[in-house]
């Protein structure tokens, strides 16, 4: 039992200290914040792609999603792994347990071609998995300004010459 320091002569007999030491909980909890932020980072998809923007609502993201990439140049990724378009639809198995409701989220560049998209979807779609959700980047939506625009019929502005 911790003690305490008392004053005066009463005897050898220190009285017992009622306080909770908290040193030992704040060192669990700052060991515990530590772990969390070092394993924070791992569990993210670490594919780099340009991905176009979006005013759609975002809509609510799984426990444990399926990404599938397409990249710049038109190779696939599945999550972080790298996969060939023929072993598209086994390592989607693989990964979901077959189970064809899975809802798979596509990523593309927003250099990517629309072809190349759609043959995408399209081995999505052959290998039995139809929830597809499509994944872009967030932005607030653009207001439209009459002014901006010049009205039909007239000519656009004359611009300065450059110094």
């Amino acid at each position: 039992m911790a003690g305490g320091i008392r004053h005066g002569d009463s005897g050898d007999d220190l009285a017992e200290n009622h306080e909770i030491n908290v040193t030992p909980f704040i060192d669990v909890m700052l060991v515990l914040l530590i772990i969390f932020m070092v394993a924070a980072p791992l569990a993210t998809v670490d594919v780099n792609v340009d991905l176009p923007a979006s005013t759609a609502t975002p809509a609510e993201r799984p426990p444990e999603p399926v990404y599938v990439t397409l990249q710049q140049d038109k190779t696939l990724s599945l999550n972080d792994d790298t996969v060939a378009r023929e072993a598209l639809a086994s390592d989607l198995d693989r990964l979901t347990g077959a189970k064809k409701d899975t809802r798979v989220f596509l990523r593309a560049d927003k250099t990517v071609g629309y072809g190349d998209f759609m043959e995408v979807m399209n081995l999505l779609r052959d290998a039995g998995y139809l929830k597809i959700a499509l994944v872009g980047l967030e932005s607030l939506p653009q207001p439209v300004s009459d002014a901006a625009a010049p009205p039909e019929g007239d000519a656009p502005p004359a611009q300065a010459p450059a110094p």
